[in-house]
């Protein structure tokens, strides 16, 4: 009888990355109601246990459509934040989206960065797709900020892109490609290695 392989998971010098469990709703609910603030009108973090329960049966890579990948702090576990790609498709497009947002107290701290760059691999390795696409509200600088740091391609802007907070909001469309990838990743990955000014 075939078993399942693994989900994907990826481990950098600070961060490592793995899809969520059960095991980390008590954590998990934590980080989302003290994030609350940081998160405003721009992502809304399951808080509840239903709210987990459904985000754990969508993300924690038993479909082919969905994966969420979260970001610990190597050493302590502590939960940095999500990254999660949604609306995989296959075929001629082997694409996907990929939304994320951060937990207080560790926001700001770079290890988002580092995250990202590590979903990426797992995204061209791993799950072999052509496309990650990301959009941001025109107002978030911290999401804006990410993915200008690892240099993905802005593509457009969309008008009253996605409903959030009961609002159609505006959102800037960026996205990488396995090309682009391939082609900046070392120098993208060195940047990161190299300690703060």
């Amino acid at each position: 009888m075939p078993t399942r392989p693994p989900p994907p998971s990826a481990t950098g010098p600070n961060v490592h990355l793995r899809p969520p469990r059960k095991t980390d709703e008590r954590a998990f609910i934590a980080a989302a109601s003290t994030s609350r603030t940081l998160h405003g009108a721009w992502a809304k973090a399951p808080a509840t246990r239903p709210e987990f329960t459904t985000f754990l049966r969508r993300y924690d890579g038993g479909s082919p459509l969905h994966l969420g990948l979260l970001v610990l702090r190597n050493g302590d576990d502590a939960l940095v934040g999500v990254y999660n790609f949604s609306e995989i498709v296959r075929h001629a497009f082997q694409s996907t989206y990929l939304g994320y947002y951060a937990f207080s107290p560790l926001a700001g701290s770079g290890l988002m960065t580092e995250g990202l760059a590590l979903a990426l691999d797992i995204a061209f390795r791993d799950l072999k797709l052509h496309r990650v696409e990301v959009n941001v509200q025109p107002t978030n600088r911290r999401s804006l900020a990410l993915v200008t740091r690892l240099d993905f391609t802005r593509e457009g802007y969309s008008r009253r892109y996605v409903k959030i907070a009961g609002r159609w909001r505006d959102h800037v469309r960026y996205a990488m490609l396995a090309e682009d990838w391939r082609a900046k990743r070392s120098a993208i990955r060195a940047r990161l290695a190299e300690p703060p000014a």
